[in-house]
């Protein structure tokens, strides 16, 4: 189920956000009226649970990250280099103009990437 985007590791976003919202909306409908309609129809609503899990592609947290990832795509860059990891703000399709570097924008403090411990840990390792 999950697509690994190289070394950013999974890729849970969609194509585009209209179908990435489509997909949530028919999960989490399916989930919710598997459970609202078993007073009506019985167990036979449960039939709607795998129609959900399959739209939200194993679990809601995986689906609410593929929004943040379809949200952001092609709009922020990551890069790392010499320990310091940056999130640069990706230019538009047909910008002609020089790269400045206000643009940029440092996800945490240049840490080593050896020896370091803490849970706030970037660069490869």
């Amino acid at each position: 189920m999950k697509k690994t985007a190289g070394a950013d590791g999974p890729d849970f976003a969609s194509a585009s956000l209209p179908r990435h919202l489509i997909r949530g909306l028919i999960g989490f409908g399916s989930l919710i009226a598997s459970v609202a309609l078993v007073p009506v129809t019985g167990p036979v609503s449960l039939l709607l649970l795998p129609v959900g899990v399959l739209a939200l592609r194993g679990c809601p947290m995986c689906w609410a990250i593929g929004l943040m990832q379809t949200i952001s795509r092609g709009r922020l860059q990551r890069s790392c280099e010499d320990g310091r990891c940056t999130l640069t703000v990706a230019e538009p399709a047909g910008a002609v103009h020089a790269p400045r570097p206000d643009r940029k924008h440092a996800v945490g403090a240049a840490v080593p990437t050896s020896g370091v411990a803490g849970p706030a840990r970037y660069g490869p390792g």
